[in-house]
């Protein structure tokens, strides 16, 4: 029978913490010396840790045990992007007509892609649903799918998954597109891939964090009230 390591009830919160942290400063600094949009620091982290759970057989309820101040500290962390926020609040009234056009269109394409493109390769109803809500932050995402009928575990990793997609692109998208403006790009990471797209461009401006914070939070309320309406057009065809 295979036995998970040999760490005391005592120790297990403070090395999954000190592992946590670490392989995400270990993440970073891989894409600071690769500069490459794949050497993502949280999917750098995620592919460490779930392979170390694994070998060690160390169940995932034991670690998050130990780790779950880190997922407290999300919370704080996203108030935190009010800073920004404020500090760019005039630039983003001179915005507010340009800026809910896009979040509205960003919010009603990122429903219709995430539906259509699985009932187009074939997948049910139900993954097409649980697909939808891919873009948002995942708290959010998973209360939406609730409500539309999804299972919420499965959103939960769609989102995950899609937030590491679009961190991950962002980059080469918007430069490829000759996209540079700060406010452009930071609504772009915050509306397509919530939190984990917006990690990535938060650092390189004010801008880019304070667009990528409203875009997180509105880009969520847009597509909770869209959501069921789309989908109740969508079941016709």
């Amino acid at each position: 029978m295979m036995h998970s390591l040999a760490i005391s009830p005592g120790l297990l919160p403070l090395f999954a913490l000190t592992f946590t942290v670490g392989t995400y400063l270990l993440g970073v600094e891989i894409q600071k010396r690769l500069r490459h949009p794949l050497a993502n620091p949280v999917l750098i982290a995620i592919v460490l840790i779930g392979t170390t759970l694994h070998f060690t057989h160390i169940s995932y309820a034991d670690y998050f045990t130990g780790a779950q101040f880190i997922h407290f500290l999300l919370g704080p962390a996203t108030v935190a992007l009010a800073i920004p926020l404020v500090r760019s609040l005039e630039h983003m009234r001179r915005s507010l007509v340009p800026m809910f056009a896009a979040l509205t269109a960003g919010s009603v394409a990122g429903i219709l892609s995430g539906y259509l493109v699985v009932r187009a390769l074939g997948g049910n109803q139900l993954i097409a649903l649980s697909m939808l809500p891919k873009s948002l932050t995942t708290p959010i995402a998973i209360g939406v799918a609730n409500r539309i009928g999804g299972v919420p575990s499965l959103t939960a990793v769609f989102a995950i998954a899609g937030g590491i997609l679009a961190a991950i692109c962002i980059d080469p998208v918007t430069k490829a597109l000759k996209l540079h403006d700060p406010a452009a790009r930071g609504l772009a990471a915050g509306t397509s891939g919530s939190g984990i797209g917006a990690s990535q461009v938060i650092p390189q401006h004010t801008l880019s964090a304070a667009f990528a914070g409203v875009a997180i939070g509105l880009n969520g309320l847009i597509t909770a009230v869209l959501a069921p309406i789309l989908v109740a057009w969508l079941r016709r065809f």
